[in-house]
């Protein structure tokens, strides 16, 4: 109990420390998203991203920015296709669906109404297991596929009757329903993938339906324009000026599948923390700064202190110069001569010190641009020492005897 006095004590110094020296600077967009920028760099810099960081950090901060501090970031969609470099990446405002337009279908549709459903628009065949239905003439099938297709017709005339122009379908639709939705001008598109519809549900504002017969109760999506766009080689359906206007899509390309799935990782990385940010726009430099800074402060807590809890203390800052000496490490650099000049330097009053993993020295962070969140930074410092405690109060661990194995033979 010594101990974990000693760490909550520690960790509040801290905590202090660091809130004391971050900054906010929400009042002013220019110099905020100039903030943004740097936090998605610092996290972009050990990705696979590194080498066109500037691209992506902007990317990643427009989406973001777009949002307007919902934090919903469902909105923002990631498209991968493959073929030419990650710097053709880009962002695109709307919707994007990776389905075709099937033939005979209108291929633009202005302030259009969307169905989204998830339905059987196949042929209605008797789907009971193990039914079987005989039939003594040719003219019987005929009277049973007339059936089905009357059937279809009606199902598909309830659709019709929601007064829309844009049918969205999780299922495949047949050649039957698909004729008869491009008779009547309505745009239908089949088999779009689970996560496609729901998202598109989301941002048009429209509900995913799979009944028909109360048109009043189906909520309708709405968009402006629904056209078909290029990526490419593939043909995609573009939905723009959506019901809910944060809604974008970063569209990544890169030469392989595993190129760009580590590219998505990496985004999705960075969009997360400036997520955070954007709730919460303190930051703080990074490099090995903010723990360097901590560790002096609770040093300084550990002199004050009597008792045993200053050993405790002690340690925790000792703990806390373990990161920039990992930083130093991981870059092959002395981190046993990094970390004393840096702790040489931050015995100075305003220290902007931290590692400069380049030139391999002590750096100033401020001007090269190594900021980190402060939500993040603190969420990372108060997780930490409550892991630390949870393991301290453990007393004994209890192990069961292995499970005999039984004499087979």
């Amino acid at each position: 109990m010594t101990i974990i006095d000693g760490y909550r004590m520690a960790a509040e110094c801290a905590r202090a420390a660091l809130e004391k020296r971050a900054r906010d600077n929400k009042a002013d967009p220019v110099k905020f998203r100039e903030d943004l920028l740097n936090i998605a760099m610092t996290t972009l810099s050990s990705k696979i991203l590194a080498q066109d960081k500037l691209h992506f950090a902007n990317l990643a901060v427009d989406a973001v920015l777009r949002l307007k501090g919902s934090g919903n970031l469902e909105a923002i969609q990631i498209i991968k296709k493959a073929g030419g470099s990650l710097k053709d990446s880009f962002l695109d405002e709307g919707f994007i669906l990776d389905k075709k337009i099937g033939i005979g279908q209108p291929k633009r549709v202005e302030n259009a109404k969307i169905l989204v459903a998830n339905t059987a628009m196949d042929t209605d065949k008797i789907k009971i297991y193990g039914a079987r239905v005989r039939v003594d003439s040719m003219a019987k099938i005929g009277e049973i596929e007339a059936a089905e297709k009357s059937k279809m017709r009606q199902k598909v005339e309830k659709i019709i009757g929601h007064g829309i122009n844009c049918f969205v379908n999780r299922q495949l639709i047949y050649n039957f329903p698909e004729e008869l939705f491009a008779d009547a001008g309505i745009l239908a598109i089949e088999h779009a993938d689970f996560d496609g519809i729901e998202r598109l549900a989301l941002v048009t504002g429209g509900e995913i339906a799979s009944t028909f017969d109360n048109p009043e109760s189906v909520r309708l999506g709405h968009c402006k324009l629904i056209e078909e766009i290029m990526i490419g080689e593939d043909k995609l359906i573009h939905f723009s000026g959506v019901d809910l206007g944060q809604a974008c899509t970063i569209i990544l390309r890169g030469a392989s599948s595993h190129v760009l799935d580590e590219a998505e990782r990496s985004l999705h990385d960075a969009l997360c923390v400036l997520q955070q940010t954007v709730g919460d726009s303190r930051v703080v430099l990074g490099g090995g700064w903010p723990e360097v800074l901590m560790a002096r402060h609770v040093d300084e807590l550990a002199r004050k202190t009597p008792g045993k809890k200053s050993l405790a203390i002690e340690s925790y800052a000792t703990a806390l110069r373990a990161i920039p000496t990992i930083i130093a490490d991981n870059s092959g650099l002395d981190s046993a001569e990094l970390v004393a000049q840096l702790r040489a330097e931050h015995a100075k009053e305003d220290s902007t010190a931290g590692i400069d993993v380049i030139l391999g020295a002590v750096g100033n962070v401020e001007k090269l641009g190594i900021f980190e969140s402060f939500k993040v930074k603190q969420a990372v410092l108060l997780s930490a020492t409550e892991a630390a405690e949870m393991i301290l109060r453990v007393d004994d661990i209890i192990k069961c005897a292995p499970r005999q194995r039984e004499d087979r033979m």
